[in-house]
C-alpha cells in the first residue's frame, strides 16, 4: 500500500495555524479577536486619569477654611467649593485666617487623596475632623 503524502503533512502547527488549516483553523481568528480585545485594557490599567487633571478636594466641612498651596498666600476655602490638587503640589489646610492652625493632624498628600478615589473621577472630599473620602 502506498501513502500519498501531502505537503501538509510536512508543515509545522504554526505554518497550519497561519495558513488556517488543519485542528487550528477556527482558532486564529478568536485568537486575534481577543488580541485586539486586551490590548486596549491593558493600555488603560496603566494608566492614571488624576495625573493630568488634578485631584478635586471638596471642601464639605460645612466651615470655612483657608489654604496655601505650594506655599503662596493664604486664600479662603468657601465650605461646599472645590480646589485642584496636581502631583507634586504641596496643599496645606488651615482653621483660621491667618494659617497658622493646621485642620488636619496629618497633612494628606496627592498619594493619599488619590487612593481614597475609588471610582477612578479624580474626585475626593473632606469632611468634619478631617475624614477623607470619595466623592
Amino acid at each position: 500500500m502506498i501513502l500519498k503524502r501531502t505537503m501538509e503533512d510536512n508543515m509545522s502547527p504554526l505554518t497550519l495555524l497561519i495558513l488556517g488549516r488543519g485542528p487550528f483553523q477556527k482558532m486564529l481568528p478568536v485568537l486575534i479577536a481577543l488580541a485586539f480585545t486586551l490590548s486596549p485594557l491593558l493600555a488603560l490599567a496603566d494608566e492614571d486619569p488624576c495625573q493630568e487633571t488634578g485631584i478635586y478636594v471638596g471642601n464639605q466641612t460645612m466651615l470655612n477654611l483657608w489654604y496655601t498651596q505650594n506655599g503662596g498666600d493664604c486664600t479662603l476655602w468657601s465650605h461646599h467649593h472645590i480646589l485642584n490638587m496636581k502631583p507634586g503640589d504641596k496643599l496645606v489646610i488651615f482653621k483660621d485666617f491667618t494659617c497658622k492652625t493646621e485642620y488636619c493632624p496629618v497633612n494628606p498628600t496627592f498619594q493619599v487623596y488619590k487612593s481614597l478615589d475609588a471610582n477612578q473621577n479624580c474626585r475626593v472630599r473632606i469632611l468634619p475632623q478631617c475624614t477623607l473620602s470619595d466623592m
